[in-house]
């Protein structure tokens, strides 16, 4: 146990410091995240020091399970990819400019209305592509009224990480601990709608009693004039998304599988972009920038952490955790632990391990799995080091020379997080 215990501790370690001092490497004109690279290394030293065997790692990897891992990555590309579409046909850019229109009492007004369009668009597509979105729009928008961004790509960044919790594809965590859990769309929902509400209230009472002085500065909102462009396709494009979240919320009773929805829904918006563009005499950019975009990272990260994580069943440790955790609430000490674990270790290794931590015999019920589920998400925004999307939210700041570092970025997180963490908790209490 010893050494798969510390090869694991110096892997995350590694990682993280990755993240915070040297997060891109370049080779030529290719720019690598690290952060992959090091959980790549550890994964491939526990497979040379036999704490996982290959036949092991393809034997889980080729499973007809939920929980395959490969199955979660094509639902997640493929939800990606239908919302990156989107943006590179500029509607979430036209949506944020259409709303920035209407803000003209003041930054509170405008504060209120950035929160409420945030929400509701994560609601219906996820956190990450949302984050990708927004950012540099805010940051140019703050630039050109000069006033001060951090309060909008703070509630930006809270909205995005609450109201992720309210569907199964708004996170790839949510994807990861419900699938593995054996919950489908609709099962989901009947309990998570209740903690995102009461998350998402709480997170944006905090958020305006912690932004009210500076929010009283007056603004004169500086809108660009956006056309949409490809009317058509952006529309065949909205209602892939659509009909695709449709049939992912009635998947269990067609008896499909998620991943096959998304798939086939990714796939068939290619078909219709690539005909359009064909017939219109018009080079695809638009679907070559969407491909590129995808967050291919994610496979050899994922691939790794499951090798990690199969380790650490072979050598007991995951028993071990889900006996410390056994005894009192569960939906308590799964939900702070996991609020915490996310901070340590990033929100997608925290939920591997925690899916395993689940399934194992002290594992427990689904009260312990949705409280994982509201950990992973809102431990997003306690540290710049808690999700994925904080490590991309950091790195778009530092491209538009915006300051927000680790301690300011803290002492926000203390102040939001950790109320939004007990009062999504409290309504999961009342569902369960």
């Amino acid at each position: 146990m010893t050494v798969t215990v510390v090869v694991c501790s110096l892997t995350i370690v590694g990682m993280i410091a990755c993240i915070l001092f040297a997060p891109k490497l370049k080779i030529g004109k290719i720019q690598l995240s690290t952060y992959w690279l090091v959980t790549l290394l550890g994964g491939g030293l526990l497979l040379v020091l036999g704490k996982c065997t290959p036949s092991q790692f393809f034997e889980n990897l080729l499973r007809d399970t939920a929980v395959n891992p490969l199955k979660i990555l094509i639902l997640f590309l493929s939800m990606t990819l239908l919302s990156v579409f989107l943006d590179e046909l500029g509607f979430f850019g036209f949506l944020a400019n259409a709303v920035l229109r209407h803000a003209k009492h003041g930054q509170r007004r405008l504060f209120v209305v950035l929160y409420l369009t945030v929400s509701i668009l994560t609601v219906f597509t996820s956190n990450d592509i949302i984050i990708l979105s927004f950012t540099p729009f805010l940051c140019h928008f703050a630039k050109n009224a000069e006033i001060d961004p951090i309060p909008y790509l703070t509630a930006e960044f809270v909205a995005a990480n609450t109201w992720s919790i309210a569907l199964m594809i708004g996170n790839p965590t949510n994807i990861y601990l419900s699938t593995a859990y054996g919950v489908d769309f609709i099962g989901y929902m009947r309990y998570s709608l209740l903690p995102a509400l009461f998350a998402g209230t709480v997170a944006f009472l905090m958020l305006f009693l912690l932004f009210f002085k500076k929010l009283s500065a007056p603004v004169k909102p500086h809108t660009q004039d956006i056309k949409l462009k490809d009317k058509p396709l952006l529309i065949i494009a909205i209602l892939h998304l659509a009909v695709c979240t449709i049939l992912l919320s009635v998947s269990s009773y067609l008896n499909l599988e998620m991943w096959l929805i998304s798939f086939c829904a990714a796939m068939s918006l290619t078909i219709f972009a690539l005909f359009y563009f064909a017939f219109k005499n018009k080079k695809a950019e638009p679907l070559i920038r969407c491909y590129r975009r995808a967050p291919y990272e994610l496979v050899p990260f994922l691939l790794s952490m499951f090798v990690m994580i199969i380790a650490l069943e072979n050598c007991g440790a995951t028993e071990k955790i889900a006996t410390l955790l056994a005894g009192g609430n569960a939906v308590l000490s799964y939900g702070i632990t996991s609020f915490l674990s996310a901070n340590l270790i990033n929100n997608i290794p925290m939920s591997v391990l925690f899916s395993s931590v689940l399934q194992s015999p002290a594992g427990a019920g689904i009260g312990g799995m949705f409280s994982a589920v509201i950990g992973s998400n809102i431990g997003a925004y306690l540290t710049p080091v808690g999700a994925l999307a904080g490590i991309m939210f950091s790195s778009i700041l530092k491209e538009h020379d915006v300051k927000f570092g680790y301690l300011q970025f803290l002492k926000m997180g203390i102040f939001v997080a950790v109320p939004a963490l007990f009062a999504a908790l409290g309504g999961l209490l009342l569902v369960v």
